[in-house]
């Protein structure tokens, strides 16, 4: 079997109905001989399936979104196991991170997203579960000119300096404590439809399936991520912001 044919098979299970990667590779294999006829046993592909973690991430690179001028930032949290069974796990022993995000703690990654006003995804990382949203925001827009809003968990004076100094504006939603600043009506709207990539990462978790605990090797862990990702690239119909005539005018003139 080919690394392409692998690949294929990988994405069309993150947007198959099967939750379990054995049963769907048992369906390819009964009603699917004729697009793969040459396929290997389901022990064979689990073993090999971290082989295409580069061929994977250089074809999700292919996929990425054109910048439009907006742009929205989160993370969401990667749990690879139960908090009550941290210690037991190998897997990911070394790797191991407790982190932190606005639902509660969670074990080991959190990934870090940048999408356009369309939903398409722009870039991003997954990183350590205790990693400071802030610290990796330079690195992840370097690409990106224009607004960029995201929740209070990137909000940084120093960051935002660093980030108006190349051309991309840095808006974030305030804490209670704070005093509100200064901002256009339409950048209002904007940081206020924010909640379009938590829809996008909520689909990533419960459409792609990037999320579960079943995991028995980091490397088909990444696959698993990167061929998630790339079957939402796929999805005909994303997240998106509608404008009517007049707000995208507005929008062009600010």
């Amino acid at each position: 079997m080919s690394v392409p044919e692998m690949m294929t098979i990988v994405i069309l299970f993150h947007q198959s109905n099967y939750r379990n990667f054995k049963h769907f590779y048992h369906h390819v294999n009964t009603h699917m001989h004729q697009e793969f006829p040459k396929l290997d046993s389901y022990s064979r592909v689990v073993y090999l399936k971290k082989t295409i973690f580069m061929p994977l991430y250089a074809y999700l690179y292919s996929l990425r979104g054109i910048p439009t001028g907006i742009a929205f930032i989160d993370s969401t949290s990667i749990d690879v196991c139960h908090n009550k069974r941290i210690t037991r796990n190998k897997v990911f022993k070394g790797l191991a991170r407790r982190g932190k995000t606005t639902s509660g703690w969670f074990y080991v990654f959190k990934l870090h997203l940048i999408i356009n006003d369309k939903g398409e995804v722009l870039s991003f990382q997954l990183n350590y579960g205790n990693v400071s949203n802030v610290s990796i925001v330079d690195i992840l827009s370097k690409d990106l000119m224009g607004k960029l809003f995201g929740d209070t968990g990137y909000l940084s004076s120093q960051l935002s300096q660093k980030l108006i100094n190349r051309g991309l504006e840095l808006l974030t939603s305030i804490r209670s404590n704070m005093k509100q600043k200064l901002m256009s009506f339409q950048d209002k709207i904007l940081l206020r439809k924010r909640s379009i990539i938590e829809t996008v990462n909520d689909q990533l978790k419960d459409i792609s399936q990037i999320e579960h605990t079943r995991h028995r090797s980091i490397g088909n862990f990444l696959a698993n991520i990167l061929a998630g990702i790339a079957a939402y690239c796929h999805q005909p119909k994303k997240s998106s912001l509608r404008f009517s005539g007049q707000g995208t005018s507005l929008l062009i003139a600010a």
